[in-house]
């Protein structure tokens, strides 16, 4: 099937970030992921290159599309376990929706890819959050810069690991499938690409006292990477005290930056900070 000759007779919208996956392989690869059981919500179903292989293999999905032009091209797949939702993935909410678990397929605008997983798994501190609890996993197309990132821990190259490699390992475990190149999509981008899988966790990567005190810990961490923790946090508003107290406490140099600390380290630090700010306040 020639998906380049098809994909060649729609006009792409590049304020739309429209960049449609024509790699028979990699289409294959995705479809490895779905079984006969799943309920599917695609996300940028594009010219439905993906899709109409997808109603083949699933139990019913969800075509999600903000092209009107995509959408005419969509509604004609003849299957009655597709349905097209045309609208903006960020302003729809799973908890509309009848099934009670999803598996998302998503080959998204690279532009848009924090808002869309920040949607999809919420914030740190939201642990009810109404979407993550309708997903079970995310098989996601990205820049392969973004996929580093969210699959980096402490030990990757300082660049990689920050806010987004939280964000997702704590409500998800994240694995690269496999590199894609330029080359497999039309019209072609200027970046080389990843299919990700992230498995949505059941509870969070760790157990806190407060969340929302973790978050502003990281945001702290990882607001300044060239400043050393120490004055990371001072610039993020704890207090000299507070901060010395719990670095020496935890055996953290002054000098390390946040990269270099794992997520169970910035816990740690979290709940030492949060535990010295309580003595202080008392």
């Amino acid at each position: 099937m020639n998906y380049y000759i098809r994909a060649k007779q729609f006009k792409t919208k590049k304020r739309l970030g429209q960049n449609f996956l024509v790699d028979e392989n990699v289409i294959n690869r995705i479809l490895q992921e779905v079984n006969p059981e799943d309920t599917i919500l695609e996300i940028g179903a594009g010219a439905g290159f993906v899709t109409e292989q997808l109603v083949k293999k699933a139990k019913k999905v969800y075509a999600v599309e903000i092209d009107e032009e995509a959408v005419s091209v969509l509604q004609k797949i003849d299957a009655p376990n597709l349905e097209i939702i045309h609208n903006d993935i960020l302003k729809t909410q799973l908890k509309d929706f009848e099934e009670e678990k999803f598996k998302i397929i998503a080959n998204i605008p690279y532009y848009i890819t924090s808002p869309i997983l920040l949607h999809l798994l919420g914030e740190i501190d939201d642990l009810n959050n109404e979407n993550r609890s309708r997903i079970s996993e995310i098989v996601l197309m990205v820049q392969l810069e973004v996929a580093q990132r969210l699959a980096a821990n402490s030990n990757s190259p300082s660049k990689q690991y920050g806010l987004l490699s939280i964000l997702a390992q704590f409500y998800a475990d994240v694995d690269i499938i496999q590199k894609v190149p330029a080359k497999s999509f039309y019209p072609a981008p200027k970046v080389e690409s990843a299919l990700v899988k992230l498995k949505i966790r059941k509870e969070p990567l760790i157990k806190l006292d407060d969340y929302k005190f973790f978050r502003k810990v990281i945001k702290a961490c990882f607001s300044t990477r060239r400043k050393n923790i120490k004055n990371s946090l001072l610039n993020g508003g704890f207090s000299k005290e507070q901060t010395t107290t719990a670095l020496n406490r935890l055996n953290i140099p002054e000098n390390a930056r946040g990269e270099t600390l794992s997520i169970q380290q910035l816990a740690d630090l979290s709940a030492e900070l949060k535990s010295n700010y309580e003595t202080h306040k008392s």
